[in-house]
């Protein structure tokens, strides 16, 4: 069955906000929510996004997990300079050849992109509730978030940063932005060096990104105990490579009460296959459940 969707507009913010069809509008059981980002170039709209939606809520629901007990909603805000909100398509550009395609800030751009949507990320937190449910008929009692690709790499800021998530789950993402922009810069012939990455901007990343935060850690100084995180890649994927990913991945420390799932799928590229969306239903459906993931 296709979810449901309402689409609220938070502090000028649109959020699509899907349901699925069997829910029960006049329940007050608490909602698990999950925020849904998609990638560079994509929409809210398109399909791609709706199928990622719709297989989570059918992997997700079903016996051992009744809607009253676990009701859900999936989020999906639009990034920044997509959808409504662009205003200029070629600063989601990459570096090229083609003077028409090149986009010289690429690095700033991309990754400015990803940081804005995580805090967005948190700003709906913040504030949805009272436009979803302005009369108190329900609490959220629980977020998460999942994105692929420029979504993926939101999700683990965001995962980073917002203590109120509990559950991530990056889709052909990375947590270490420096290995990842600074191999496409060598490939592309890109200096690492100002004006396409300029001081501050490094200053900015060695404070902030995921990768320099103490994800080793077994104490509270690390943003990721305690949290439940799945990692689906794919292992052909040249955009995006694993190879970016895995020092931080293999390192990440959930502690006792996290979980740290990783699949990096065979044969895969650039692209949420369907095993990754069956995956992340899965892994939504556990957390709902309250089983051991």
């Amino acid at each position: 069955m296709e979810p449901t969707k309402q689409t609220l507009l938070v502090g000028g913010l649109l959020v699509d906000v899907y349901s699925h069809p069997t829910s029960r509008p006049s329940s007050t059981d608490p909602i698990h929510a999950l925020f849904f980002l998609h990638g560079r170039f994509g929409s809210a709209q398109e399909s791609y996004v709706v199928n990622i939606i719709k297989a989570i809520f059918d992997e997700s629901y079903g016996p051992g997990i009744g809607w009253g007990e676990r009701g859900r909603k999936i989020l999906s805000p639009l990034p920044l300079n997509h959808g409504s909100r662009l205003v200029d398509q070629k600063r989601n550009l990459a570096w090229s050849e083609d003077p028409a395609k090149n986009n010289d800030q690429h690095a700033v751009d991309m990754y400015t992109i990803q940081t804005g949507t995580a805090e967005d990320v948190s700003f709906i937190i913040d504030h949805l509730p009272s436009f979803l449910y302005p009369s108190g008929e329900r609490t959220i009692a629980e977020w998460g978030i999942c994105g692929v690709s420029l979504g993926g790499h939101s999700t683990w800021i965001a995962l980073s940063r917002e203590p109120r998530l509990t559950l991530g789950i990056p889709i052909i993402g990375c947590p270490d932005y420096t290995k990842l922009i600074s191999q496409r810069a060598r490939s592309s012939g890109i200096p690492f060096s100002p004006p396409y990455f300029p001081d501050s901007f490094k200053t900015y990343i060695e404070t902030h990104d995921p990768a320099q935060l103490p994800y080793r850690a077994k104490d509270t100084s690390n943003p990721f105990l305690g949290k439940k995180v799945l990692v689906l890649s794919g292992k052909e994927d040249k955009l995006v490579p694993w190879v970016a990913s895995a020092e931080f991945v293999d390192g990440l420390e959930v502690g006792e009460g996290g979980v740290k799932r990783v699949v990096v799928e065979e044969g895969a590229g650039h692209e949420c296959t369907s095993g990754m969306r069956k995956e992340a239903g899965l892994f939504v459906r556990k957390w709902l459940s309250g089983a051991g993931l």
